[in-house]
Protein backbone atom coordinates (compact mmCIF):
# COMPACT_ATOMS: atom_id res chain seq x y z
CA UNK A 1 0.00 0.00 0.00
CA UNK A 2 1.47 3.26 -1.13
CA UNK A 3 1.73 6.41 1.32
CA UNK A 4 -1.32 8.91 1.13
CA UNK A 5 -0.20 11.72 -0.62
CA UNK A 6 0.34 14.89 2.12
CA UNK A 7 -1.08 17.74 -0.29
CA UNK A 8 -2.12 18.50 -3.70
CA UNK A 9 -1.84 22.54 -4.75
CA UNK A 10 -4.54 23.41 -7.03
CA UNK A 11 -3.59 26.68 -9.33
CA UNK A 12 -5.83 29.68 -10.72
CA UNK A 13 -3.80 30.53 -13.36
CA UNK A 14 -5.72 32.77 -14.99
CA UNK A 15 -5.60 35.16 -11.89
CA UNK A 16 -1.43 34.40 -11.94
CA UNK A 17 -1.53 35.43 -15.31
CA UNK A 18 -3.47 38.52 -14.39
CA UNK A 19 -1.50 39.18 -11.34
CA UNK A 20 1.69 38.83 -13.30
CA UNK A 21 0.56 41.30 -16.42
CA UNK A 22 -0.23 44.15 -14.05
CA UNK A 23 2.29 43.79 -11.30
CA UNK A 24 5.89 42.92 -14.24
CA UNK A 25 7.41 45.20 -16.40
CA UNK A 26 6.40 44.78 -20.21
CA UNK A 27 8.97 42.40 -22.28
CA UNK A 28 8.89 42.00 -25.79
CA UNK A 29 9.78 38.27 -27.17
CA UNK A 30 12.26 38.33 -30.33
CA UNK A 31 9.49 38.16 -32.12
CA UNK A 32 8.10 41.41 -30.73
CA UNK A 33 5.37 39.21 -28.67
CA UNK A 34 4.17 40.42 -25.23
CA UNK A 35 5.72 38.20 -22.54
CA UNK A 36 6.22 40.42 -19.11
CA UNK A 37 2.88 38.31 -17.42
CA UNK A 38 4.29 34.93 -18.90
CA UNK A 39 7.50 35.41 -17.37
CA UNK A 40 5.49 36.54 -13.92
CA UNK A 41 3.81 33.83 -14.20
CA UNK A 42 6.62 31.05 -14.21
CA UNK A 43 9.00 32.61 -12.17
CA UNK A 44 5.93 32.74 -9.51
CA UNK A 45 5.55 29.06 -10.15
CA UNK A 46 9.17 28.18 -10.06
CA UNK A 47 9.23 29.36 -6.85
CA UNK A 48 6.14 27.86 -5.80
CA UNK A 49 7.54 24.21 -6.42
CA UNK A 50 11.02 24.76 -5.08
CA UNK A 51 8.55 24.80 -1.57
CA UNK A 52 9.16 21.36 0.34
CA UNK A 53 5.58 20.34 0.58
CA UNK A 54 4.86 21.07 -3.47
CA UNK A 55 4.59 17.49 -4.94
CA UNK A 56 1.50 17.17 -6.84
CA UNK A 57 0.42 20.55 -9.13
CA UNK A 58 -2.14 21.08 -11.65
CA UNK A 59 -3.17 24.35 -13.08
CA UNK A 60 -6.34 25.59 -14.77
CA UNK A 61 -6.69 28.48 -17.36
CA UNK A 62 -9.63 29.97 -19.46
CA UNK A 63 -8.65 28.99 -22.44
CA UNK A 64 -11.41 31.03 -23.68
CA UNK A 65 -13.39 33.55 -21.23
CA UNK A 66 -16.65 32.80 -21.80
CA UNK A 67 -18.45 30.20 -20.67
CA UNK A 68 -21.79 27.84 -20.08
CA UNK A 69 -22.99 30.92 -17.87
CA UNK A 70 -23.00 33.48 -19.88
CA UNK A 71 -25.97 31.60 -22.30
CA UNK A 72 -27.69 31.72 -18.71
CA UNK A 73 -27.09 35.30 -18.23
CA UNK A 74 -26.43 37.88 -20.87
CA UNK A 75 -24.67 39.91 -17.43
CA UNK A 76 -22.24 37.70 -17.03
CA UNK A 77 -18.82 38.27 -17.77
CA UNK A 78 -16.90 38.18 -20.84
CA UNK A 79 -13.23 38.80 -22.87
CA UNK A 80 -14.73 42.59 -23.07
CA UNK A 81 -11.99 44.79 -21.69
CA UNK A 82 -9.10 42.03 -21.54
CA UNK A 83 -6.00 44.28 -23.25
CA UNK A 84 -4.97 42.82 -26.44
CA UNK A 85 -1.40 41.91 -25.10
CA UNK A 86 -2.35 40.12 -21.85
CA UNK A 87 -5.40 38.11 -24.05
CA UNK A 88 -2.55 36.82 -26.32
CA UNK A 89 -0.25 35.70 -23.71
CA UNK A 90 -3.27 33.30 -22.39
CA UNK A 91 -1.90 30.35 -24.89
CA UNK A 92 1.86 30.99 -24.03
CA UNK A 93 1.11 30.62 -20.48
CA UNK A 94 -0.45 27.25 -20.90
CA UNK A 95 2.36 26.31 -22.97
CA UNK A 96 4.80 27.51 -20.58
CA UNK A 97 3.02 25.74 -17.57
CA UNK A 98 3.56 23.16 -19.61
CA UNK A 99 7.04 23.39 -20.27
CA UNK A 100 7.84 23.24 -16.23
CA UNK A 101 6.23 20.08 -16.00
CA UNK A 102 2.25 20.95 -14.64
CA UNK A 103 -0.66 19.54 -15.52
CA UNK A 104 -2.93 21.77 -17.33
CA UNK A 105 -6.84 22.16 -17.63
CA UNK A 106 -7.13 24.63 -19.90
CA UNK A 107 -11.45 25.32 -19.41
CA UNK A 108 -13.69 26.15 -23.35
CA UNK A 109 -17.09 25.30 -21.50
CA UNK A 110 -15.98 25.58 -17.84
CA UNK A 111 -14.18 28.25 -15.89
CA UNK A 112 -10.92 27.69 -14.60
CA UNK A 113 -12.60 27.48 -11.53
CA UNK A 114 -14.90 25.08 -11.76
CA UNK A 115 -11.70 22.67 -12.82
CA UNK A 116 -10.36 23.74 -9.44
CA UNK A 117 -13.53 22.69 -7.86
CA UNK A 118 -13.57 19.60 -9.82
CA UNK A 119 -10.29 18.47 -9.03
CA UNK A 120 -10.84 19.42 -5.16
CA UNK A 121 -13.61 17.07 -4.90
CA UNK A 122 -12.29 14.07 -7.41
CA UNK A 123 -8.82 13.90 -5.18
CA UNK A 124 -10.16 15.00 -1.89
CA UNK A 125 -10.03 11.34 0.01
CA UNK A 126 -6.92 10.67 -1.58
CA UNK A 127 -4.53 13.08 -0.01
CA UNK A 128 -4.16 14.54 3.33
CA UNK A 129 -5.22 18.26 2.00
CA UNK A 130 -6.36 19.98 -0.94
CA UNK A 131 -4.91 23.20 -1.12
CA UNK A 132 -6.60 26.10 -3.60
CA UNK A 133 -3.92 28.43 -4.78
CA UNK A 134 -5.93 31.85 -5.02
CA UNK A 135 -7.63 34.81 -3.56
CA UNK A 136 -10.93 34.50 -5.53
CA UNK A 137 -14.04 34.37 -2.83
CA UNK A 138 -16.29 32.43 -4.70
CA UNK A 139 -13.73 29.40 -4.46
CA UNK A 140 -13.73 29.32 -1.04
CA UNK A 141 -17.44 27.07 -1.53
CA UNK A 142 -14.95 24.38 -1.83
CA UNK A 143 -13.33 24.79 1.24
CA UNK A 144 -14.01 21.97 3.48
CA UNK A 145 -12.86 21.81 7.67
CA UNK A 146 -9.19 22.11 6.84
CA UNK A 147 -9.09 19.29 4.65
CA UNK A 148 -10.01 21.19 1.45
CA UNK A 149 -8.69 25.20 2.00
CA UNK A 150 -7.95 27.99 -0.08
CA UNK A 151 -4.68 29.80 0.02
CA UNK A 152 -4.22 33.44 -0.66
CA UNK A 153 -0.39 33.56 -2.20
CA UNK A 154 -0.67 37.87 -2.00
CA UNK A 155 -1.37 37.95 1.67
CA UNK A 156 0.07 34.91 2.55
CA UNK A 157 -3.34 33.76 4.28
CA UNK A 158 -5.12 30.42 4.40
CA UNK A 159 -8.63 30.03 4.48
CA UNK A 160 -9.84 26.42 6.52
CA UNK A 161 -13.83 26.63 7.36
CA UNK A 162 -13.10 29.11 10.70
CA UNK A 163 -11.70 31.48 8.62
CA UNK A 164 -14.31 31.67 5.87
CA UNK A 165 -16.68 31.57 8.55
CA UNK A 166 -14.89 34.72 10.11
CA UNK A 167 -14.59 36.68 6.78
CA UNK A 168 -17.88 36.50 5.24
CA UNK A 169 -20.22 34.80 8.65
CA UNK A 170 -21.31 32.04 6.09
CA UNK A 171 -20.18 28.63 6.13
CA UNK A 172 -18.51 27.90 2.49
CA UNK A 173 -21.88 25.85 1.74
CA UNK A 174 -23.35 29.09 1.46
CA UNK A 175 -20.81 31.10 -0.48
CA UNK A 176 -23.04 30.86 -3.58
CA UNK A 177 -26.40 32.20 -1.88
CA UNK A 178 -24.02 35.09 -0.47
CA UNK A 179 -22.78 36.11 -3.54
CA UNK A 180 -26.02 35.94 -5.08
CA UNK A 181 -27.75 37.90 -3.05
CA UNK A 182 -24.42 40.79 -2.51
CA UNK A 183 -23.43 40.48 -6.19
CA UNK A 184 -20.13 39.87 -7.22
CA UNK A 185 -19.25 42.81 -10.00
CA UNK A 186 -15.91 40.70 -10.56
CA UNK A 187 -18.25 37.71 -12.56
CA UNK A 188 -20.78 40.23 -13.16
CA UNK A 189 -23.81 39.30 -10.85
CA UNK A 190 -25.71 41.99 -10.30
CA UNK A 191 -26.92 40.67 -6.79
CA UNK A 192 -30.23 41.63 -5.28
CA UNK A 193 -30.91 45.85 -4.55
CA UNK A 194 -30.22 46.99 -0.84
CA UNK A 195 -28.83 43.36 0.13
CA UNK A 196 -25.42 43.87 1.70
CA UNK A 197 -22.49 41.69 3.29
CA UNK A 198 -24.42 42.34 6.74
CA UNK A 199 -27.87 41.62 5.60
CA UNK A 200 -26.96 38.11 3.61
CA UNK A 201 -24.35 36.82 6.24
CA UNK A 202 -26.67 37.90 9.36
CA UNK A 203 -29.50 35.85 7.47
CA UNK A 204 -27.69 32.91 5.83
CA UNK A 205 -25.78 32.01 9.20
CA UNK A 206 -29.28 31.36 10.48
CA UNK A 207 -31.07 29.65 7.15
CA UNK A 208 -27.93 28.67 5.15
CA UNK A 209 -29.39 29.13 1.99
CA UNK A 210 -31.64 31.59 -0.31
CA UNK A 211 -34.64 28.96 -0.96
CA UNK A 212 -34.96 28.91 2.96
CA UNK A 213 -35.25 32.10 3.90
CA UNK A 214 -39.10 32.69 4.96
CA UNK A 215 -40.93 35.29 2.18
CA UNK A 216 -42.84 36.91 5.40
CA UNK A 217 -39.92 39.00 7.73
CA UNK A 218 -42.37 38.30 10.44
CA UNK A 219 -40.99 34.74 10.24
CA UNK A 220 -37.71 35.62 10.28
CA UNK A 221 -35.68 34.43 13.35
CA UNK A 222 -33.39 36.80 13.51
CA UNK A 223 -33.17 40.82 13.42
CA UNK A 224 -32.17 41.96 10.05
CA UNK A 225 -32.52 46.23 9.66
CA UNK A 226 -34.80 46.92 7.02
CA UNK A 227 -36.55 43.92 6.92
CA UNK A 228 -39.10 44.70 5.26
CA UNK A 229 -38.09 46.47 2.82
CA UNK A 230 -35.16 43.07 1.82
CA UNK A 231 -38.35 40.43 2.49
CA UNK A 232 -40.27 42.30 -0.57
CA UNK A 233 -37.21 42.64 -2.60
CA UNK A 234 -36.40 39.18 -2.25
CA UNK A 235 -40.01 38.01 -2.91
CA UNK A 236 -40.46 39.79 -6.14
CA UNK A 237 -36.90 38.68 -7.26
CA UNK A 238 -36.41 35.34 -5.65
CA UNK A 239 -36.29 33.77 -9.38
CA UNK A 240 -33.37 35.86 -10.24
CA UNK A 241 -31.27 35.17 -7.10
CA UNK A 242 -31.42 31.69 -7.82
CA UNK A 243 -30.26 32.21 -11.06
CA UNK A 244 -27.42 34.02 -9.59
CA UNK A 245 -26.97 31.38 -7.24
CA UNK A 246 -26.53 29.48 -10.09
CA UNK A 247 -24.16 31.18 -11.36
CA UNK A 248 -21.84 31.67 -8.28
CA UNK A 249 -22.02 27.90 -7.85
CA UNK A 250 -18.78 26.00 -9.16
CA UNK A 251 -19.32 23.16 -10.36
CA UNK A 252 -17.74 19.40 -9.70
CA UNK A 253 -17.77 17.98 -13.38
CA UNK A 254 -15.52 19.63 -15.45
CA UNK A 255 -13.23 17.53 -17.38
CA UNK A 256 -9.72 17.09 -15.26
CA UNK A 257 -7.51 14.61 -14.80
CA UNK A 258 -8.55 11.46 -12.94
CA UNK A 259 -5.60 9.97 -11.47
CA UNK A 260 -3.92 11.67 -9.04
CA UNK A 261 -0.53 10.19 -9.50
CA UNK A 262 -0.42 11.92 -12.98
CA UNK A 263 -0.42 14.89 -11.14
CA UNK A 264 3.10 14.25 -9.50
CA UNK A 265 5.65 16.94 -9.91
CA UNK A 266 9.04 15.31 -10.98
CA UNK A 267 11.27 18.62 -12.16
CA UNK A 268 11.09 20.58 -15.07
CA UNK A 269 11.72 18.92 -18.61
CA UNK A 270 14.90 20.62 -19.65
CA UNK A 271 14.43 20.17 -23.43
CA UNK A 272 10.95 21.47 -23.66
CA UNK A 273 12.12 24.36 -20.99
CA UNK A 274 14.88 25.73 -22.74
CA UNK A 275 13.26 25.60 -26.05
CA UNK A 276 10.18 27.72 -24.89
CA UNK A 277 12.49 30.02 -22.94
CA UNK A 278 15.11 30.91 -25.89
CA UNK A 279 11.59 30.97 -28.39
CA UNK A 280 10.42 33.98 -25.86
CA UNK A 281 13.47 35.19 -24.96
CA UNK A 282 13.26 34.53 -21.39
CA UNK A 283 16.76 34.09 -20.81
CA UNK A 284 16.61 34.83 -17.22
CA UNK A 285 14.83 32.08 -16.62
CA UNK A 286 16.67 29.37 -17.73
CA UNK A 287 18.79 29.10 -14.54
CA UNK A 288 15.64 29.15 -12.10
CA UNK A 289 14.35 25.70 -11.84
CA UNK A 290 15.66 23.57 -9.01
CA UNK A 291 15.20 20.08 -9.95
CA UNK A 292 14.93 18.64 -14.00
CA UNK A 293 13.04 16.02 -14.64
CA UNK A 294 15.23 12.74 -15.34
CA UNK A 295 15.18 12.09 -19.21
CA UNK A 296 12.71 9.05 -20.03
Amino acid sequence: MTDRIERLHLVDATFELFRAYFAMPSEKAPDGREVGAVRGLLSSMLALVREPDVTHVAAATDHVIESFRNDLFPGYKTGEGIEPDLWAQFPLAEEGLRAIGFTVWPMEEFEADDALASAAARFADQVEQVVILSPDKDLTQCVRGDHIISFDRIRNRRYDEAAVIDKFGVPPTSIPDYLALTGDSADGIPGLPGWGAKSASTLLAEYRSIEDIPDDPEQWRVKVRGAAKLAATLRQQRDDALLYKTLATLRSDANVTKRLESLHWEGVPREAFLAFCDELGLGGLRDRPHRWAESK
